[in-house]
């Protein structure tokens, strides 16, 4: 196993405990190492749009260094930021939106532990920055997503650096 890539479980199983005793808690305070919901005026932390604008999963990601967290407007962007071999800095937790709760087109609050979390890769639903991985807490929301939009339901442990492409967006997008 990638050594990367288990000190990145090994955080995010501290996350997932740190999560869990919240239950219930929307919105918890950066300073316990939970998620926060983003601001209307919250911008991606790798290309600077503004999360709200977009439709689909969003991510977050609180470093062992930092007060707050940064925000990726497509779960796409967190994955890869995770996966890619020279993140070294220590992650306190990382959070993508449960989908089988949140609105597709305004997803707000919803939290869940990226790790926890099931991915359906391959749908015809597209994020912010096009094709995109739909995160789901449940198993059954995450296969009746793939059913109705097409996909594969995939756990985080599953997902590979080359699935986590960022030329996506760039290639699907028709408005530039």
């Amino acid at each position: 196993m990638n050594p990367n890539r288990r000190r990145f479980g090994c955080a995010l199983c501290g996350a997932a405990l740190l999560t869990l005793t919240g239950c219930g808690q929307e919105k918890s305070a950066a300073g316990a190492g939970g998620p926060l919901d983003f601001e209307p005026g919250t911008a991606c932390d790798l290309d600077g749009m503004l999360l709200a604008d977009y439709p689909g999963p969003k991510g977050q990601i609180l470093y062992g260094d930092a007060k707050a967290p940064v925000y990726f407007c497509d779960t796409v962007e967190l994955v890869s930021t995770l996966l890619r071999p020279e993140q070294v800095r220590p992650v306190k937790g990382a959070w993508v939106q449960d989908m089988g709760q949140a609105d597709w087109t305004q997803p707000r609050g919803h939290w869940i532990a990226a790790q926890a979390a099931l991915y359906v890769r391959g749908s015809r639903k597209h994020g912010s920055m096009g094709p995109t991985l739909a995160t789901f807490a449940q198993e059954a929301d995450a296969a009746k997503f793939a059913a109705e939009h097409g996909g594969k339901v995939l756990r985080f442990g599953e997902i590979t650096p080359e699935m986590a492409d960022l030329s996506g967006g760039a290639l699907h997008d028709s408005k530039m």
